[in-house]
């Protein structure tokens, strides 16, 4: 039940191949393409809701989260998918249940913003890229990202960039009020929980053999691009521990990697090749094992099959909390990537590398532990709130109905900024060479 991970092509590579499929396949490729670039084959004065989306494909399972939450969002203020990426764009045109733009240029952002009515746009990350839509000053800019985690990462300075932020909850918050200073986490946040979870799973769940054997989710994360983002066990943890766990016949191994991995380290790649393969091994040895190289689409199935989680600290962390379930958390190898020193990890003893081929009785000793239980259950709802379902996605539709009250509200009280109420000026065409444009 292993796959292999395809090596990903090179940027110019992409693009090539994503121009000749225009270029070959006839008008149906091309009706495609325009539906993307530019915005003459969507309806004016019409989308209420920007998305934004500034990466390639590598990073698009941060906007897949979103999907439902989106979805519900549409029937209210029409959402629109704008992306900078031509070849994301293509894999979002495939995939996406929400009409997709593709603007290259900062002249397409230009020409999509005189047409449309947006009162908010939403930011999945902190790519350097969003600035280039952040000179619009007739919307609402707002921060959404894409999980809950006590990375670093949640506590950029980038966060004071946006009109708001929206959080999960009062962990955010205090994260937020201990880390960033000259912010007001009360006036710039709204709390929602995690309305991606408060759906039901994306994606059907691999058939597993049905079995007393305790299903363990290893999620390692990213190896990161820079020192202090190197929380990944793979290489200091992962072939030792997923070793000692498909030598034991009482567990089933469902191991996913995170979407990065390799893309800043040869040697996490070549974990995460060893790993697929001794998976393979283990299924032809014991066909009736059933361990899985997850390739699915989504993060959300898991957390229903899976009987306990193994991550590194990142957002499945706390994502797990939700199940109520037991969770391992690797301590980072780096000394550069901080540890937490407050929350649910830094509350819980770490597995350090050394331990990693003892984690059979580590996982022993943490799944019939019933404090730990019960301490699960109250940093959840430190994290998340509400989690009674349909509270996260009511709160959701709440905070975004807020910000285009305040919106509408703001842009009367600005004339220079124009009448919302008044349609867009027509934009000058463009040629079908300027559209096939894939500067980025």
């Amino acid at each position: 039940m292993a796959i292999d991970s395809p090596k990903q092509p090179s940027k110019a590579k992409q693009i090539y191949w994503a121009v000749r499929r225009v270029m070959t396949q006839g008008q149906p490729a091309i009706e495609q393409w325009q539906s993307q670039t530019g915005d003459r084959a969507l309806p004016e004065d019409h989308f209420q809701t920007l998305v934004y989306y500034a990466d390639g494909p590598v990073n698009l399972y941060q906007l897949r989260q979103w999907y439902e939450p989106l979805q519900a969002l549409d029937a209210e203020a029409p959402v629109l998918i704008v992306c900078r990426s031509v070849t994301a764009a293509l894999e979002l045109l495939d995939e996406c249940p929400l009409p997709v733009a593709y603007a290259g240029r900062v002249e397409d952002l230009e020409n999509l913003v005189e047409r449309q009515r947006f009162s908010a746009a939403l930011y999945v990350n902190q790519n350097t890229r969003n600035f280039q839509l952040m000179r619009f000053n007739t919307m609402l800019h707002v921060f959404i990202s894409h999980g809950e985690s006590d990375k670093s990462y949640m506590v950029s300075g980038q966060t004071k960039c946006y009109d708001y932020s929206f959080i999960a909850g009062e962990a955010a918050a205090d994260r937020l009020a201990a880390n960033l200073i000259n912010y007001d986490v009360d006036a710039k946040t709204i709390r929602i929980g995690r309305p991606q979870l408060d759906v039901p799973s994306a994606t059907t769940p691999p058939p597993l053999p049905q079995d007393d054997r305790t299903v363990v989710f290893y999620a390692p994360t990213t190896e990161g691009d820079r020192p202090s983002m190197r929380y990944s066990s793979l290489v200091s943890h992962g072939v030792p521990m997923v070793k000692a766990l498909l030598a034991d016949s009482r567990y089933r191994l469902v191991f996913r990697p995170h979407a990065r991995t390799g893309l800043f380290s040869d040697d996490h790649a070549k974990a995460r090749d060893e790993i697929n393969a001794l998976i393979a091994a283990a299924n032809l040895a014991d066909p009736g094992a059933g361990h899985l190289a997850d390739t699915t689409p989504t993060f959300d199935w898991q957390l229903d099959v899976c009987d306990v989680c193994i991550a590194d600290v990142s957002a499945v962390v706390i994502d797990w909390l939700t199940t109520g379930k037991p969770v391992v958390v690797t301590k980072p190898a780096n000394p550069a990537a901080p540890v937490p020193s407050e929350g649910f990890i830094a509350s819980i003893e770490l597995l350090k590398p050394k331990q990693a081929s003892a984690i059979v009785e580590v996982l022993d000793r943490v799944t019939s532990d019933e404090t730990l239980a019960q301490q699960r259950q109250e940093w959840t709802r430190y994290y998340f709130g509400d989690t009674t379902p349909g509270a996260a996605m009511q709160a959701w539709l709440d905070a975004c109905r807020r910000i285009r009250e305040e919106c509408a509200t703001s842009l009367q009280g600005h004339p220079a900024l124009g009448d919302p109420d008044v349609g867009a000026v027509e934009h000058r065409e463009v040629s079908p060479l300027e559209e096939l444009d894939i500067e980025s």
